[in-house]
């Protein structure tokens, strides 16, 4: 593919359109859960397993596929498991009952686990080093978009359309998205010198790497999945309510756009530990700003911008420090993350059912503080060259 002056607009902007489908994807069924339900007829919890179908066979499915990226090329594999996307978007739309539909929902997640992290490792790889986490940054925002912009049109759209429309207009994005990404992005397979090897070693120091996007996704989502219901049981408004996640996506949005500059210019380490610090101080206000009946949408979206520091913190780190592998590090990063979301969904549980809101609020602080000390403890204090990094083959 000939390089042209306008090739990074390009590939930014066909990176944030996938990762803004993709979240899409994730994010819509939830509003249509009861459309979804009454067509079924069956109840929105049980159509509540495609979600959780669709995480799980991500966190298995992407430490495969990146590492399998990481041998056959990234470039192929976002557009392989792209097309694998859009057939799986097909399949939910025609899905005659609800076990083929969980079925399709199964196979849009382990499809789902291919794109992302290979698109993460093509943009990290192409980006100038000074803009980097600026450039990742900007496509992970497409992402945030998805949950602030996407899943209300596409909430809106099934119920005016039929929710068997959404999922095919997110094939044909998605077959879109085939085409565009095979164009933006060079060939990245060299006859295997791209392919890695995993001694044991390595494996520890990588899953030492994690454990801070472990702890941040915990205390993140600890809060954020419980949120509406805990803000109802302190007597909050649905319409009060929904301000206060519409600037919750707000914060996150910009949060992840102004981590992507600072960490071109503090470094990996300081943006993520100031997001994790950031997060517990923001949740112990939230605390206060409840109990005082003021300034609690401000709290929230400071939380989240704060918070959001450290998500593109942490994938800088690893794309600077494993150069050769990052599609598979990244992948492992993304397990970590779904991994973290889970554990969020039973600590918090746990927290609200014995101290409420405010019991979550405060757990869900002292694990990002705890994400602080890891961080600070297993990441370097300043990105690697390319030789000096730490190498998995």
């Amino acid at each position: 593919m000939k390089v042209t002056v306008h090739a990074p607009v390009a590939r930014l902007a066909t990176g944030w359109f996938t990762m803004f489908v993709i979240g899409t994807d994730l994010f819509v069924v939830s509003p249509l859960l009861p459309l979804i339900a009454a067509d079924y007829q069956t109840s929105p919890t049980l159509v509540g397993l495609s979600v959780a179908g669709f995480a799980l066979t991500y966190m298995i499915s992407a430490p495969v596929l990146g590492h399998l990226a990481d041998r056959i090329g990234r470039r192929r594999m976002v557009a392989c498991c792209l097309f694998g996307f859009a057939t799986a978007n097909l399949l939910t739309a025609a899905a005659a009952n609800f076990a083929w539909l969980l079925a399709a929902r199964l196979f849009a997640g382990a499809a789902a686990a291919g794109v992302s992290p290979s698109l993460y490792a093509l943009v990290s790889g192409l980006a100038p080093a000074d803009r980097r986490a600026t450039w990742l940054a900007f496509v992970v925002s497409g992402l945030l978009v998805s949950l602030a912009l996407g899943t209300p049109i596409g909430g809106l759209a099934g119920a005016a359309f039929g929710w068997p429309s959404i999922f095919t207009i997110l094939a044909g994005s998605s077959l879109l998205l085939v085409w565009a990404n095979r164009h933006v992005w060079p060939e990245d397979y060299r006859g295997g010198d791209i392919a890695a090897k995993h001694p044991a070693w390595a494996l520890t120091v990588v899953s030492g790497r994690l454990a801070p996007m472990v702890a941040w996704s915990t205390a993140l989502y600890g809060v954020y999945i419980y949120l509406g219901t805990g803000l109802a049981a302190c007597g909050f408004s649905t319409e009060e309510i929904a301000l206060i996640i519409l600037f919750y996506g707000c914060g996150a949005i910009g949060g992840v756009l102004i981590g992507g500059r600072l960490i071109d210019r503090l470094g990996a380490k300081l943006t993520g530990g100031i997001g994790l610090a950031g997060l517990c101080v923001c949740l112990f206000l939230v605390q206060f700003a409840i109990a005082a009946g003021m300034l609690v949408t401000f709290t929230l979206g400071a939380a989240s911008a704060a918070a959001q520091l450290f998500f593109p913190a942490q994938q800088t780190g690893l794309a600077d420090d494993f150069p050769a592998q990052r599609a598979t590090v990244l992948a492992w990063n993304n397990s970590a993350l779904f991994l973290g979301i889970s554990l969020g969904s039973l600590v918090g549980g746990q927290a609200i059912s014995h101290g409420g809101f405010a019991a979550n609020l405060r757990v869900s602080a002292v694990i990002a503080i705890a994400g602080w000390m890891i961080n600070h403890a297993v990441v370097p204090n300043s990105a690697r060259s390319q030789a000096e990094a730490i190498d998995l083959g």
